[in-house]
């Protein structure tokens, strides 16, 4: 649905590079916009492992910036963009890589965040900021860019491809009976939680009759993770940790019961496919950064430590504001998350096949 007021655009451009959750919370306002100027051309500038998850989408020109090749990638960037013009840039990043790559895309108007959240000389790069903020969410602060170029308020909803070779490898791979996913790793290790708690979490999901999968990414320090919490477990654990690629991951998480996870890509992943998330939070606000859908399921030892530190009540918290501490995740415990697993497989009605040890 699109307003009367603004005029229709003929090419948009997105910048958002990074990160996996970042770009999934944009998924949705992208396609938003589709629906809403279905004969707009739109380009998306993306990271490089970020377009790996999204850069089948239908009806989108990727164009990738390689951070990691430095000065190299915005001369490719410069490179991309020669012929091209659009009519409106939608700039959804403050870091200062993605606002010096904002300079090398012409636009007739470039839009950035609200003037209060802008840093990194964002104002800079922008000759337009989004008027407000209606919601504390990062994905409804997406949501306002598109609602600043006409396109009316809808829920949020994604349509991310699966290709078929995920599909085959999930029918050989993946397990036939219900199973949970656990994802323990966070790109911080501070945000991570105890791997002796995990493994209790997973006895607990097994003692409900679910297979539990451990997932993660290539990284040594997740596949570790994920080895010390199947060697803790007395369940039986699947441990798919640096075994699947991005695609391959999303269609696990689609296919799952339930997803457990810190602050990270995968809890937002499961998102975009309707997997409830019981998201473990200290650091960052989850108001801000928690599962978009599934808010009523936060583990969150954020919210009254970040009000006791401020002096201020939760409703006043800054937005972005972030804790520091090493041992902060300490104060979910077991008994929490086990209460949100109980209320999620209630509410949603998930399947849920007791085994001969829950009774």
């Amino acid at each position: 649905m699109t307003s009367t007021n603004i005029a229709t655009p003929k090419s948009i451009c997105i910048l958002r590079l990074s990160a996996i959750g970042d770009v999934c919370h944009a998924v949705s306002s992208v396609q938003a916009l589709q629906r809403a100027y279905p004969e707009a051309t739109i380009t998306w500038v993306i990271g490089k492992v970020e377009e790996k998850l999204i850069g089948d989408l239908p009806g989108v020109d990727f164009v990738v910036f390689d951070k990691s090749k430095g000065w190299k990638a915005y001369r490719e960037l410069q490179h991309s963009m020669k012929g091209r013009h659009f009519d409106i840039l939608l700039h959804m990043q403050l870091a200062f890589r993605a606002n010096l790559a904002a300079f090398f895309i012409p636009a007739d108007r470039k839009i950035g965040f609200a003037k209060e959240r802008s840093k990194e000389l964002h104002s800079l790069f922008v000759g337009e900021h989004i008027q407000d903020s209606r919601g504390f969410h990062v994905l409804d602060g997406f949501r306002d860019f598109v609602r600043a170029i006409g396109v009316e308020d809808e829920l949020p909803s994604w349509r991310i491809p699966i290709p078929h070779e995920a599909k085959a490898w999930a029918a050989n791979y993946l397990p036939k009976e219900p199973f949970v996913v656990i994802s323990p790793a966070a790109s911080k290790a501070e945000r991570n939680w105890l791997t002796e708690r995990y493994a209790a979490i997973a006895d607990y999901c097994h003692q409900l009759g679910y297979t539990v999968l451990l997932t993660g990414g290539p990284s040594e320090s997740e596949k570790t993770i994920c080895r010390s919490i199947a060697q803790e477990t007395k369940a039986v654990t699947i441990n798919l940790a640096g075994k699947t690629n991005l695609k391959q991951l999303l269609l696990t998480l689609q296919q799952a019961q339930l997803v457990i996870a810190p602050d990270s890509g995968p809890a937002h992943m499961a998102v975009t496919q309707s997997t409830p998330v019981i998201g473990l939070y200290a650091h960052s606000n989850p108001k801000r950064t928690g599962p978009y859908l599934y808010q009523r399921f936060i583990a969150d030892a954020y919210t009254r430590k970040a009000s006791e530190e401020l002096g201020c009540s939760s409703d006043m918290i800054p937005w972005g504001y972030r804790l520091k501490g090493s041992d902060l995740m300490q104060n979910i415990s077991v008994q929490e998350v086990k209460e949100l697993i109980t209320r999620a497989i209630d509410f949603y009605g998930l399947e849920q096949p007791l085994n001969e040890q829950a009774n």
